[in-house]
């Protein structure tokens, strides 16, 4: 796949590893404001993606009809951290579509929060679906599957309508016909999908200047960027790095995770950059916690949505040894050669 050498893992003054990868910027009229590896590369969007497979919920007008307010819009899009606030407010959301936890058919995972799992694994308690993840991403389709009248049982499978749908609003955003694109089975159980990682970019572009869509898309792409700046704590939570960017970044950014090492992000128009942004990022080794924040806080440095001095813990990122005395760092090594006038 030909990926550039984007960030170095440092212990005393050896290079001990590297992370390697693809990025690529287009501006709001698509072109591209910088590119490093090979943007062309396919890999699976994965929940970066979330946002939409949200859309279709409430172009179908079911998010309005359950009574879906901007905090649960945006837990229709997060890949959150199983805090108390996440798990209550999926719930909320399954009750007022008339359904329950067993419902869902995401799966089990202990909460990402450390502190959430310590307090369950002390308290002795098990996690539910509700913990998972993409629990809100599943209340919301499953809101729309009653909605329309699909099959609930089947909800998460290729061939419900609803799958379906969402399959073709990834067409749309991404500019890509939908027979070329490749599908798989996420970690939550749901469809995801593959795609040049410079279409993800322009979906990103997309659902930030939606004019090119239908107004009710228009509308909805409007709720989803709206609802994921002014809940921030909901998309991830803690320390995770949605949530760290957009509370640093407040109004100017949308920021999306995927795993195995994908990021998207959203830079709103702005006096730098008055189109606004997409932007892609695929680590190559699938790395989500190690190299990924330090290559996408640089590059939001570099692109002047983040101050130099802001989240400086993340990037570089100290190496620390079982004494917690730093031994090291994790710093980037590209430089994104913008081609827009600073």
């Amino acid at each position: 796949m030909n990926a550039e050498t984007l960030a170095q893992v440092i212990r005393g003054e050896t290079v001990e590893s590297v992370h390697t990868g693809h990025i690529i910027i287009l501006d709001g009229e698509r072109n591209t404001v910088a590119s490093i590896g090979e943007p062309s590369t396919v890999t699976y969007f994965r929940s970066a993606c979330k946002a939409f497979q949200a859309i279709p919920c409430i172009t179908s007008g079911a998010a309005d009809a359950f009574g879906f307010t901007a905090d649960k819009i945006a837990m229709a899009c997060a890949s959150h951290s199983g805090e108390n606030i996440h798990v209550e407010l999926a719930s909320r959301m399954l009750e007022k579509v008339g359904l329950s936890e067993s419902d869902l058919r995401c799966g089990v995972h202990m909460p990402f929060s450390d502190a959430a799992s310590k307090t369950m694994l002390r308290l002795g308690e098990e996690p539910t679906q509700l913990h998972n993840n993409c629990s809100g991403k599943h209340a919301a389709m499953m809101a729309f599957a009653k909605h329309i009248g699909a099959d609930l049982d089947t909800y998460n499978q290729a061939d419900n309508r609803i799958q379906k749908r969402i399959l073709r609003c990834i067409a749309d955003f991404t500019e890509l016909p939908v027979e070329s694109i490749a599908t798989g089975i996420d970690g939550c159980c749901a469809p995801n999908f593959a795609v040049p990682l410079s279409a993800m970019a322009l979906s990103f572009v997309n659902l930030m200047s939606p004019s090119k869509f239908p107004e009710p898309t228009q509308k909805a792409c409007a709720r989803i960027v709206e609802a994921m700046m002014k809940y921030p704590e909901l998309i991830g939570g803690g320390e995770r790095l949605d949530t760290l960017l957009m509370q640093a970044a407040p109004g100017k950014i949308v920021s999306k995770v995927g795993a195995d090492g994908v990021w998207c992000g959203a830079v709103l128009p702005c006096e730098k950059w008055p189109t606004g942004l997409g932007i892609a990022l695929k680590v190559a080794d699938g790395d989500d916690f190690r190299g990924r924040p330090v290559i996408v806080v640089e590059i939001l440095r570099q692109l002047g949505i983040l101050e130099p001095n802001a989240l400086t813990d993340l990037s570089p990122s100290p190496i620390r040894n079982r004494r917690q005395d730093i031994v090291g760092k994790v710093k980037v090594t590209f430089n994104l050669s913008l081609s827009a006038k600073d």
